[in-house]
């Protein structure tokens, strides 16, 4: 009897053990996953945490589309990420899992079958994946000896009792979650740096680079290249780096950060309401960060730290300043070409890249030397006390913009007397000139156009204004009298013309029509107040006599609507598309709720989105841009504006217009993308109009994706693509575009809701 009690009791054991083995996730705290046994995105309460609580391990959700495998913080409040295996490849948040192979293995895998990340662990001896509470995933063998660890791959977080070695590095995100430019490792002197390893530049820039190892208190050549933090929130490295947290104690949780913004960071996490506070930082001022605002990009106090660019440039993406800044004109060299002129920044440094050293020269010679050189496009001027010495910093930084310090020579004793002497007869010249400049400017001058960054008076004036003004001659030869017509509207054709620098521009005429100077004073007001990568730049204006004209930046490929239907005989691939999707996003975006005067665009169609040389997409025609007050909408647009097929519901109803106008175009677009054909071209099967038809077909996609079964997008996407797209984009294009298509103005998202769902 007792020996069946026992025999049962230890089958009962057993069963209990298989289940558990089975459905690891599913009691809730089970801090490991057995061979055979998975864990799925669709189950959220998937998850192993650890014994102690502390972390947790499964499908980490950065959209409702896209997941990651990541180990967090469970008692966080914001779950702050300490590890994850596929950072770069998300998975999508349908059929997607992770399984722990009876061969040993440990596989993740897409909706699709398709295998993101894996450990090759083949082995018999493999018997679970376990989280530890140190954070440390691990594959463990029967006996608990470690096979594979998580401590070994950090991604950008490094945890107490985590060594970091010599084939480690911390390397940071962005903002979406990506990895960026930033990494913490030894490097070859192995001296644990920081360093800024972009598309253009590489440096290292923590410890302080302009100081040898001894002022830095770092040993060189410790060939053990370790660095750990320990528990009670001191790190110490094999280089002698050495640093504490400011609440040093064996309680607090911590985790030791390199953040998106290049800085190294120890937080702390409160307990009592989840939240986490620096406890120590590398840098406490930002802006000793290289990179930090990209190539050409300037670093400013105002007095949080902020980027902006130099005169004359402008920024390429206003959501990633570590792409920089981009020149508004032609760089040239000698005395060949436009001329170019000097612009003053003071107390300022573009870090690494210096190419040359000249001492004992003058402002003047130094000037000279780097006009000369056609590699050369900034310098760097330095006076010292009674001992002139220049710094020819012939920075390779494609700026224009030249760089000195101060250029007068101190002297001692009776010097002083006859500068101040000197000072005063100028400043009394100067005034004369300046009376004799202002009486002379304000005279009547015909308009005339002008060159970026001349040494005349004349282009400075532009470069200070953003536009240059042009004489309808001037525009009339450019066009060889408006022969070559890019394109038309109802409110005038676009021309390609041909400047005298040799700049090749798009030249809006606007038709000679009632309300035409109304609206040309509406889009100049408009353009003049924005500039974003992904919104076609203005270079200027013509208004003379009857007149009136734009003078564009020229965009290499033309419209989208060309290309997505069928006129350029050249077919958008699926990668060229998705990316046109997220920068038309990007400039909608900006338009609503970056720039200095919100503005609605009213007319978002493919005709009025055009693809650069790279097919990146800049929003054009802001001839239907009204301006809006900030959180109001606009009553007053009496008259529908737009174009049939991508106009929302409110304008033929008595609703006032709002920004969700272009929301709603924008879905329109998300949907032609995909498909490769108008909406306004469904097929109505005979019983209704496009409209009728729009509505069945977001019923569909909304029924399709609730089955799970992806089968039905072969049949939607456009057919030239040959099956040739990434599922999850096309997915998350449609679940975006059902938003925007809302019929319901309040239930559509933000355009800045919409570029986060983008880069999640």
């Amino acid at each position: 009897m007792m020996n069946s009690f026992l025999m049962l009791h230890l089958t009962f054991l057993l069963i209990s053990y298989y289940l558990l083995a089975r459905t690891a996730a599913g009691i809730g705290h089970a801090s490991y996953l057995h061979r055979g046994s998975s864990l799925s995105v669709k189950q959220a309460s998937d998850v192993i945490t650890s014994k102690g609580g502390s972390f947790s391990f499964g499908f980490y959700n950065h959209s409702s589309t896209t997941f990651t495998l990541s180990i967090w913080f469970t008692n966080a409040a914001d779950r702050a990420i300490a590890w994850t295996a596929n950072r770069d490849r998300p998975v999508h948040g349908s059929g997607s899992k992770v399984v722990l192979n009876r061969d040993g293995s440990m596989v993740l895998k897409d909706y699709d079958g398709t295998v993101v990340w894996k450990i090759n662990k083949r082995s018999a001896v493999v018997d679970r994946v376990e989280l530890m509470d140190s954070g440390n995933l691990v594959l463990v063998d029967q006996g608990g000896n470690i096979l594979w660890q998580s401590f070994d791959h950090p991604t950008n977080t490094l945890l107490p009792s985590q060594p970091l070695t010599g084939t480690e590095k911390l390397v940071s995100t962005d903002l979406s979650h990506h990895s960026s430019y930033y990494t913490l490792r030894f490097d070859e002197r192995y001296i644990l740096s920081l360093s800024y390893d972009g598309p253009d530049i590489s440096n290292l820039y923590w410890p302080n680079p302009d100081q040898n190892s001894w002022t830095n208190y770092r040993i060189l050549y410790n060939c053990k290249r370790r660095g750990i933090l320990d528990k009670l929130g001191k790190f110490e490295a094999s280089d002698n780096t050495s640093f504490f947290a400011s609440d040093g104690g064996l309680e607090i949780k911590r985790r030791l950060t390199l953040d998106y913004d290049g800085n190294l960071r120890l937080y702390s996490l409160n307990e009592s309401d989840g939240s986490w506070y620096v406890s120590w930082m590398a840098f406490s001022q930002l802006c000793d960060i290289h990179g930090l605002c990209g190539w050409n990009g300037l670093c400013v106090y105002t007095p949080a730290p902020a980027c902006t660019c130099p005169h004359g440039y402008a920024v390429r993406d206003p959501d990633n300043w570590s792409k920089g800044c981009k020149p508004l004109f032609n760089i040239t060299c000698g005395y060949i070409g436009q001329r170019m002129g000097f612009v003053h920044i003071p107390w300022t440094d573009f870090w690494r890249s210096d190419m040359n050293y000249i001492p004992s020269a003058s402002f003047d010679a130094c000037k000279k030397l780097c006009l000369e050189d056609c590699s050369c496009v900034a310098f760097e001027y330095k006076a010292y006390s009674s001992e002139l010495a220049l710094g020819h910093v012939c920075n390779a930084s494609r700026t224009h913009t030249f760089n000195y310090a101060a250029h007068a020579i101190v002297e001692k004793g009776r010097t002083w007397y006859y500068y101040y002497w000197f000072l005063a007869a100028f400043l009394l010249v100067e005034l004369c000139f300046i009376a004799v400049g202002w009486r002379f400017m304000t005279r009547k001058q015909p308009a005339r156009s002008a060159i970026w960054v001349t040494e005349d008076e004349e282009g400075l004036h532009a470069v200070a204004d953003h536009f240059c003004s042009f004489r309808h001659k001037e525009l009339q030869k450019a066009t060889n009298n408006f022969k070559d017509e890019l394109g038309r509207g109802r409110h005038g054709s676009v021309y390609k013309g041909i400047l005298q620098d040799n700049r090749v521009v798009a030249v809006k005429k606007l038709k000679d029509m009632k309300g035409g100077q109304g609206e040309f004073e509406t889009e100049v007001s408009v353009i003049g107040r924005i500039y974003h990568m992904n919104l076609v730049s203005v270079m200027g204006v013509c208004s003379e006599g009857n007149h009136r004209l734009l003078v564009y930046e020229f965009v290499e490929n033309g419209s989208l609507a060309m290309f997505l239907f069928g006129g350029k005989g050249l077919l958008l691939q699926w990668h060229q598309r998705y990316k046109i999707a997220v920068g038309v996003a990007k400039g909608l975006a900006y338009l609503h709720h970056e720039c200095m005067d919100w503005i609605t665009h009213c007319d978002v169609k493919p005709e009025n989105i055009l693809l650069d040389e790279e097919f990146e997409p800049k929003i054009s025609d802001f001839g239907f841009a009204k301006l809006l007050q900030r959180d109001e909408s606009d009553s007053n647009i009496s008259k529908v504006r737009g174009t049939r097929g991508y106009m929302a519901p409110e304008w033929v109803s008595s609703a006032p217009v709002t920004k969700k106008v272009d929301v709603y175009s924008f879905g329109v677009v998300l949907l032609e993308l995909v498909m490769g054909l108008r909406v306004s071209e469904l097929p109505t099967d005979g019983s209704g109009d496009a409209e009728s038809a729009l509505r069945q077909l977001l019923s569909t996609i909304g029924q399709n994706m609730k089955t799970g079964d992806g089968a039905w997008i072969d049949d939607l996407v456009d057919p030239r693509l040959n099956s040739d797209f990434t599922r999850s984009e096309v997915l998350l294009m449609l679940e975006v575009a059902a938003l925007c298509l809302e019929q319901e103005r309040n239930r559509r998202p933000s355009m800045s809701d919409v570029v986060q769902m983008f880069l999640r």
